[in-house]
């Protein structure tokens, strides 16, 4: 089960480095908390008349959107480094490579894109069958939640070899994470049933405003972000890299 080694070791990579985890993103992540908490307040309180947002309110939180995608994009670049390199942060943040960063957005848009166009094609008569067979509903939407992320970790690795400054064209992601299908399909089930699961608490919840789901949302997102951002530079290591997993 490869699929699964991939994913506990991606998994254990977060739990057994938690304070150099919390070292390189505390701060960071911060920021994302921050844009969050301004979404929340924002937000016209329910039963409220109130539809229009503030403007001041409204450049708060665009602002903060626009610091949270850096942030983001700046943790990942700093773990897949610090696990493929050992480069280390000397202070409350990790090192900023501008380059690297704005190289990491570009791939992650040129893949997202790519994702995109295959759920359009996929959504066409997934729909055509949803419309003639409801029940059938949610797990088409499942199969199509497993195709993103299928697709994103055959062209991810792109992210972790960006982040350490080596070249890795599209053709060599799909070929070099291709030699295992079974171990793709496998840790796209798994993923995606992680997904779901940590969403589920937030969809029940009547409030989807409330304080707990703040908490809840803020808390949860950072050990999914890191565990995401940490299957990645696994499938890097072992696809490209051909490095060892227990």
């Amino acid at each position: 089960m490869r699929g699964w080694q991939i994913f506990r070791h991606s998994f254990r990579m977060v739990l057994n480095n938690l304070e150099a985890a919390f070292r390189l993103s505390a701060v960071l992540y911060a920021v994302q908390a921050l844009n969050q908490v301004l979404v929340l307040l924002a937000a016209p309180a329910e039963g409220s008349a109130a539809t229009v947002i503030n403007p001041g309110m409204a450049m708060m939180v665009l602002a903060t959107s626009i610091l949270a995608i850096v942030a983001s994009l700046w943790i990942a670049v700093a773990w897949h480094r610090y696990v493929l390199t050992g480069e280390e942060p000397d202070g409350a943040v990790p090192p900023w490579h501008g380059g690297l960063v704005l190289a990491y957005l570009g791939r992650s848009v040129m893949i997202a894109l790519l994702v995109v166009v295959a759920l359009v094609a996929a959504l066409i008569p997934v729909t055509a069958v949803m419309a003639m067979a409801p029940a059938l509903g949610l797990p088409l939407m499942l199969m199509v939640v497993a195709l993103a992320v299928y697709l994103f970790f055959r062209f991810g690795v792109m992210l972790p070899a960006g982040a350490i400054d080596r070249k890795m064209t599209l053709r060599e992601a799909w070929a070099a994470t291709g030699k295992d299908q079974e171990a793709m399909v496998v840790l796209t089930l798994l993923v995606t049933g992680m997904v779901v699961a940590v969403q589920l608490p937030a969809m029940l919840n009547p409030d989807p405003h409330s304080l707990i789901n703040l908490v809840y949302s803020v808390v949860v997102g950072w050990f999914a972000t890191m565990i995401g951002i940490s299957v990645l530079t696994t499938l890097y290591g072992v696809c490209v890299e051909g490095r060892d997993i227990d």
